[in-house]
């Protein structure tokens, strides 16, 4: 597996199709894009992440380029944290650990390209596998906020996971 940067010309008509429903679209992004996703509303939201806290967006792809994931990453200076926001796995591959490796590399260039110190991002316990595919790559809960967001008439927490360098 391999990352490189988004290219939006190329890679956002292979990302659309991952996200087939809306509780995986609310789950990967909290309504911050219209559903379904489109390419004007996901430039929109990538131009703002950036601006504002310094996103970068990435793919990962498979060996022969094919892409099979995405999240975006930026460094707070201040505390020198790394931030994964966005997170999403092509979904025809899920189950086989692309996440988990995906993540394992994110961590990675964080630790070793941005040098930050410590890497953490947001998740719905809710969403039960994305969870489970973080603490596999080694992020731990620091803490939980309930009912932080609701769904269709669900109430969701927000679980902030963080891994630090070994």
């Amino acid at each position: 597996m391999r990352l490189r940067p988004y290219i939006a010309s190329r890679d956002f008509s292979i990302i659309r199709n991952w996200i087939t429903d809306e509780r995986t679209h609310a789950f990967w992004c909290a309504n911050l894009t219209s559903y379904p996703l489109e390419e004007g509303s996901f430039a929109s939201l990538l131009e703002e992440a950036g601006n504002r806290f310094g996103d970068s967006p990435f793919v990962a792809t498979e060996d022969d380029g094919k892409v099979i994931g995405f999240f975006c990453y930026s460094v707070n200076v201040e505390n020198n944290e790394g931030m994964l926001k966005f997170v999403m796995v092509d979904s025809s591959v899920r189950g086989r650990g692309i996440g988990r490796e995906m993540i394992k590399l994110a961590v990675k260039y964080a630790f070793e390209i941005s040098g930050a110190d410590a890497v953490h991002l947001n998740v719905f316990p809710e969403n039960e596998r994305a969870k489970r595919c973080y603490e596999a790559a080694g992020f731990k809960e620091r803490n939980l906020t309930e009912n932080a967001f609701t769904f269709k008439g669900e109430s969701w927490g927000r679980c902030n996971m963080i891994i630090g360098k070994m």
